[in-house]
């Protein structure tokens, strides 16, 4: 069973298989994860969706502080080189990657990536994450698409990881269908509440996922998950 913590946004710790994975590291200008000290976080693998200052905004700091090896697109793989960090793994669409016997799919999200500067970061991602026991679809930023249904063909996933904040991606009700798309019977949300034009009601995004048969879990920032 992983063991995921909640940073905060879309920014999580998992423990796979004794591996530690980071996604999205936006910790330090978050709001709500004021409490979450950026140097205790630990990782081997970073993984990052698309270019956005809410999902970059620490990944150059994290990755140096940690050597960790960063998996993400190659606009960003080239953004990162940039910055002089290297130990990077670029990787696109329909991409599959083993690393410490864990394994990374790049899957489509739909959704826009441009670097803080307003530059192309290339295109937005997620990941279906598979380990011995545990597969995980992270689903990045993203609207609903019909994409999803093979992710649920191709893997027999142990549960999802979901934007429900809407406005930017999927609201709950979107991301309850995309959970059965996916085949995913529980869901973490994501990417909600952290700014006031992504502040959800809990009550109706947990009657969302109810109504089609899916546990939608609402951790606290900070707060560990056996998932």
């Amino acid at each position: 069973m992983a063991k995921i913590w909640y940073l905060g946004h879309s920014c999580f710790r998992m423990e796979i298989d004794n591996v530690r994975i980071v996604t999205d590291p936006f910790v330090t200008e978050n709001p709500l994860a004021k409490d979450i000290d950026l140097a205790q976080i630990e990782a081997d693998i970073i993984l990052v969706t698309h270019g956005h200052g809410d999902h970059i905004g620490n990944l150059v700091e994290l990755a140096n502080q940690t050597g960790a090896l960063v998996v993400c697109n190659y606009e960003i793989y080239l953004w990162l080189e940039k910055q002089g960090y290297t130990n990077c793994r670029p990787m696109n669409h329909g991409g599959v990657f083993t690393s410490k016997g864990i394994q990374y799919k790049v899957v489509i999200a739909a959704h826009s990536s441009s670097f803080p500067d307003g530059s192309y970061a290339g295109n937005s991602v997620g990941f279906v994450i598979k380990g011995s026991n545990d597969c995980i679809y992270f689903a990045g930023d993203t609207g609903l698409t019909l994409d999803m249904k093979l992710i649920g063909d191709e893997f027999e996933l142990t549960g999802a990881v979901l934007p429900i904040g809407d406005n930017f991606t999927m609201g709950a009700k979107d991301a309850a269908i995309a959970a059965t798309f996916c085949g995913a019977k529980k869901a973490i949300g994501m990417h909600y509440d952290t700014f006031d034009i992504i502040k959800i009601n809990h009550d109706d995004a947990h009657n969302a996922f109810r109504d089609k048969g899916v546990e939608l879990l609402l951790p606290q920032v900070g707060e560990k998950l056996d998932f």
